[in-house]
């Protein structure tokens, strides 16, 4: 199979020509300073991250998946040693809030990122993606306190975050959910219950994750107007930021075995009387989550057209390569005992239109982006 490119001249093309995205950052006061070399350098050095680092564990990743044992998930060969350089990179705080330590940069940029790492490795980018919308979530939403204690090292990459939604009897209606949250004397709450299908809800490639969940007091309203949000570590973490060493009362049951992105953990996560922390307004928690919910549908987008792009790239190899019969206007190797299935009209305007239609993908990815980067930097709030 040939190995992943990273659409980097493409990239570069519609940030520069079509979107004329350094026009629209430079009218952004709040932004930091962003140019066109900055932003083809940060372009290019993801690119050679997916391109190098990332692809080159995908297979292997999928193969080998994630393992479980007694309440322990241990990632796929590589994986530990990849994460640490992409947090070490900086780049799980790219878009953070500069004030906690993030880097403060477009979702435009981090979005087309997001696209090579799926294109590259969906596993492995689904473990970063959940940090950043636990950390949007959590910037929007949490008090001062909560948001000094946890976003730098979020940001650092020192600590994952995940969302935890689903119960086994609650899906879409998450008004059913059973999980409760009793207020302690010191202003945290104990929760329990359990939840399914949480992204890298138990994994070995940082020392701490901090699990966003949904939950209802005993008293709270039926229905969704009754759901809270809270921050529930894996780790205790004290008043300095620093893990306590004591862990907290959230375990892994399980995790599900899949048809695909096998090196991802979907973990079942049992919370036992979980010291956790209100994140926003009581009873409005699921408004709050909403901010990662939509944070991950623009990611699952982008998911898509990563490996729309992926499982083109590997197709257009295949017709250079494969010789079948002969091209209608003769042959175009003589020497040779067919030609390649890229001179057949009907070939090449399958693989045009599958690029053409990734190449809108991203463009509408792009545009989306630009729009919660004018929601989130424009000086004037109404606009």
């Amino acid at each position: 199979m040939p190995a992943y490119r990273a659409p980097i001249q493409d990239i570069g093309f519609l940030l520069n020509n079509v979107f004329d995205a350094d026009s629209l950052f430079s009218s952004m006061p709040g932004t930091v300073e962003v140019t066109t070399d900055l932003t083809s350098a940060i372009v290019e050095e993801a690119g050679k991250i997916a391109e190098g680092l990332l692809a080159p564990i995908n297979r292997s990743g999928d193969q080998q998946s994630c393992q479980y044992n007694d309440g322990v998930v241990t990632t796929p060969d590589g994986f530990k040693e990849a994460y640490k350089a992409y947090a070490e990179g900086g780049w799980a705080g790219l878009t953070g809030e500069i004030t906690y330590g993030g880097q403060g940069m477009p979702k435009t940029l981090s979005a087309l990122i997001e696209e090579m790492s799926f294109a590259a490795n969906s596993s492995f980018a689904l473990f970063t993606i959940l940090t950043t919308g636990a950390t949007l979530t959590l910037s929007h939403h949490g008090s001062d306190e909560l948001k000094l204690r946890y976003l730098p090292k979020m940001y650092e990459g020192i600590w994952t975050g995940t969302m935890c939604l689903t119960e086994p009897h609650a899906g879409t209606d998450l008004g059913m959910i059973k999980t409760r949250a009793v207020p302690n004397a010191d202003g945290s709450y104990s929760l329990s219950g359990t939840k399914i299908f949480i992204t890298a809800g138990e994994h070995d490639l940082a020392e701490n994750i901090v699990h966003l969940v949904l939950a209802k007091l005993p008293d709270a309203p039926a229905g969704p107007r009754g759901i809270s949000l809270f921050l529930v570590p894996k780790m205790l973490v004290d008043e300095n930021s620093e893990l306590t060493g004591e862990r907290n009362g959230v375990r892994c049951g399980s995790i599900e075995h899949k048809m695909g992105i096998k090196a991802s953990p979907t973990c079942v996560m049992n919370f036992d009387e979980a010291t956790g922390y209100l994140v926003g307004e009581l009873n409005n928690g699921l408004s709050h989550m909403f901010t990662m919910m939509n944070y991950e549908r623009l990611s699952m987008g982008l998911q898509a057209n990563g490996l729309a792009d992926s499982a083109y790239q590997v197709a257009a190899a295949y017709a250079k390569d494969r010789v079948q019969g002969r091209a209608p206007s003769g042959p175009q190797q003589p020497e040779a005992s067919a030609d390649p299935l890229l001179v057949h009209p009907d070939v090449r305007r399958l693989l045009l239109t599958i690029r053409a239609n990734i190449l809108a993908g991203r463009s509408l990815s792009i545009f989306a982006a630009m729009q919660l980067d004018i929601s989130r930097f424009h000086p004037d709030g109404a606009a």
